[in-house]
């Protein structure tokens, strides 16, 4: 088994309301899960794997449900899919109208 740290961590009190409102509702179960996945995802955009570069991306919520209708009919396996898929399509139309 991976060796533990304990790490003590200051937060504002709305934030750890709004941790405790995910708790609550059942998706996670104590707040170190919370901070673990959180710090997971941080160190992912930090430290990508291999070829990959991360990058984040802010969506008006129409588009993000357009998106997620590609995931239900089957046309992306995941909203990560269906979003590199747009702008892979994006950017191949962007070059042949270059050329």
């Amino acid at each position: 088994m991976n060796s533990t740290e304990r790490i003590t961590v200051r937060l504002p009190s709305d934030k750890a309301e709004l941790m405790q409102k995910l708790i609550d509702k059942g998706e996670y179960s104590n707040v170190s899960d919370i901070i673990r996945e959180a710090l997971d995802e941080f160190l992912k955009t930090r430290f990508p794997s291999g070829n990959v570069d991360r990058v984040t991306v802010e969506l008006p919520k129409a588009k993000v449900i357009e998106l997620e209708s590609l995931v239900q009919d089957g046309d992306s396996v995941s909203l990560d899919d269906a979003i590199r898929n747009a702008v892979r399509e994006y950017t191949r139309a962007r070059i042949r109208s270059c050329d």
